[in-house]
């Protein structure tokens, strides 16, 4: 059974709320937390120590679960609680074909140069800060940044909004992998290679090297997540 989560931090997102405390908000917050790794798949919520931290009501902290699992993110288990969720193998490929058909077409459909490219500057800066400090967990929330602000320059708040579920979701998929240097250590130099592309206005060459990310990415989480699965011990009849 997993263990319940300590939400150490929250009180400090109490200010985000503001003197309206709606669902949405709460949404937002613990949807963050999910994107950045605080909350792992498994990790039960509770309810008295959420609605504690923040200073909700168990109605508005409930409702924030119900939209958080409509998103995919939680699940409510009858009897048992509200959990954040274990992806499967075929979730870890839903979430990367729809990555490409955003992130591709955000590419691709950028118009003419020049491009603000200072929040996926940062989020590269971000990530060789962590690399350099050997935090992987916090290279991963650096790449979770970049490719957030890639959809971002198509300037979109629907696609912005879709793209933060996305992003959420894929920091489940990394789960197991969050202290790997060796997988997350490559795809730095990628985005690297991304952003100079974009920086040279050749949206032709981000896009390839895009794609061939999210290809490469893919195939090793699902290998991960297939032999996760694998290592499972069978239950007894």
């Amino acid at each position: 059974m997993a263990a319940e989560v300590d939400p150490t931090g929250l009180f400090s997102d109490r200010a985000l709320l503001g003197r309206s405390s709606t669902a949405d908000r709460v949404a937002d917050i613990l949807r963050a937390r999910i994107a950045e790794g605080y909350l792992p798949p498994g990790s039960k919520l509770s309810e008295d120590a959420i609605g504690s931290a923040l200073g909700i009501s168990r109605n508005t902290l409930r409702e924030a679960f119900r939209l958080l699992t409509h998103e995919r993110l939680l699940v409510h288990e009858l009897n048992r609680g509200v959990f954040v969720r274990v992806l499967t193998v075929q979730d870890v490929i839903d979430i990367y074909q729809v990555r490409r058909l955003i992130e591709c077409a955000a590419v691709r459909n950028l118009g003419m140069p020049p491009y603000d490219l200072s929040n996926a500057e940062a989020a590269v800066a971000e990530g060789e800060k962590a690399a350099k400090e050997g935090d992987w967990r916090e290279l991963g929330s650096a790449n979770i940044h970049f490719h957030g602000a890639i959809v971002a320059l198509a300037h979109s708040t629907r696609l912005d909004d879709l793209m933060r579920g996305v992003l959420a979701e894929l920091r489940l998929v990394f789960h197991g992998m969050e202290n790997s240097r060796a997988f997350h250590e490559p795809y730095l130099a990628r985005n690297r290679d991304i952003l100079a592309a974009l920086k040279a206005a050749d949206t032709v060459n981000a896009e390839l090297l895009l794609a061939s990310y999210l290809n490469d990415a893919e195939k090793q989480l699902v290998k991960r997540h297939s032999e996760a699965i694998a290592a499972e011990p069978t239950p007894s009849l």
